[in-house]
């Protein structure tokens, strides 16, 4: 069993409800001592943007800003699909603190040494 937990996000603001929880999935394998990394995809580059998780909350309460500040404050490498921010008009400087862009090819090398969650 490997302690490396992998979570592709590929939805943001368009659903909120599955975007919180793959943050609130990150802080909790966090909090449990897992080596964690975030990747965002597709929507999911949106929650990378400042400020724009702070509206966002699940069904059950969960706030999609308090984990990311979680992990942000854990220092989880929240990665972002350069080719997905780029064709929304993203750039890293529009990032938030912790979130970088980053390839495919690295989503793969992470994926073959993690357990994967994927939403």
């Amino acid at each position: 069993m490997t302690d490396n937990v992998l979570i592709t996000i590929a939805c943001g603001t368009d659903n909120p409800n599955r975007a919180t929880r793959g943050l609130f999935l990150a802080a909790v394998a966090q909090r449990q001592g897992k080596n964690v990394t975030v990747f965002l995809l597709d929507e999911g580059v949106y929650l990378a943007r400042k400020g724009a998780a702070a509206p966002l909350q699940a069904a059950t309460g969960d706030s999609a800003d308090d984990s990311l500040a979680h992990l942000q404050a854990h220092n989880v490498p929240i990665l972002v699909c350069t080719p997905c921010a780029k064709s929304r008009f993203i750039a890293q400087e529009d990032l938030a603190d912790s979130c970088r862009m980053a390839t495919a090819g690295e989503l793969i090398d992470i994926a073959c040494d993690a357990a994967c969650i994927s939403l």
